[in-house]
Parts: structure tokens; sequence; C-alpha cells
């Protein structure tokens, strides 16, 4: 699976983005999709993550409520839109696809091989 993340720019506090995740390859529609972030001089962390049929997500404490990440198979496209964001969600984002297929959820980065290039977020106070 080769993925390739797009949709990052300047936003002020308060406002939205949507940060799409193209992926190659015939097997996307099997595979847990998961957000994570690194800000700079953090360490890379959990976002968000959705199941293989969209049936489920799961989102870090710091996001919910706020972020919405959703899927169409069809297109072979992971989504992740942002609102109310902070300062604080500045970061390079990242889309990642798990090591299993038809697997549930899952927020730990290393059960993720596959992973696009990253995006850079950036919200001004």
């Amino acid at each position: 699976v080769q993925l390739q993340a797009s949709g990052g720019g300047l936003v002020q506090a308060g406002g939205s983005l949507r940060l799409s995740c193209a992926a190659s390859g015939r097997t996307f529609g099997r595979h847990t999709m998961g957000w994570f972030r690194r800000a700079p001089g953090k360490e890379r962390e959990f976002v968000a993550a959705i199941t293989w049929s969209g049936g489920a997500t799961d989102y870090a404490d710091t996001v919910k409520g706020r972020f919405t990440i959703s899927r169409d198979n069809a297109k072979n496209t992971v989504y992740l839109q942002m609102d109310s964001l902070k300062p604080e969600d500045t970061a390079v984002y990242y889309c990642a696809a798990d090591n299993q297929y038809y697997s549930g959820i899952n927020s730990n980065p290393n059960a993720y091989p596959y992973w696009g290039q990253g995006t850079l977020v950036t919200v001004s106070s």
C-alpha cells in the first residue's frame, strides 16, 4: 500500500482543514487506517483511526469532538476533517495503513507498516 497525504496548510485558530490520504493498491479497503502527527520537538502521537469498513473509529482525547475521520473505499481515500483548530494542533500529519486485513482499531503506530509522506498543518493564534 502506497499512501499520499495532502490538504495541509496555514489556518487561523478556530478554522478548519480537511486532510486527504490517497492510497494505491488493491487492498486499501481491507486495512484499518490511522492518522498520526508529530509536532516540533515532540514525539509522534496517535490522532484517529478507522476500521476497514468504517464501522468503528477512535480518537485521541486531545482531538475528540473536533476531528472526524472517514473513508471512501471506492476512492481508496481516507479523510481527516479538522474543525476548531488550535495552535497546539500544529504538526506534520501522517496517514498510515495497518499490517493486517480486516482488523480492529489500533492506536499503536508500530502496528502500521505503511506510511504516507506527511502534510504540514500550521495553526496561527
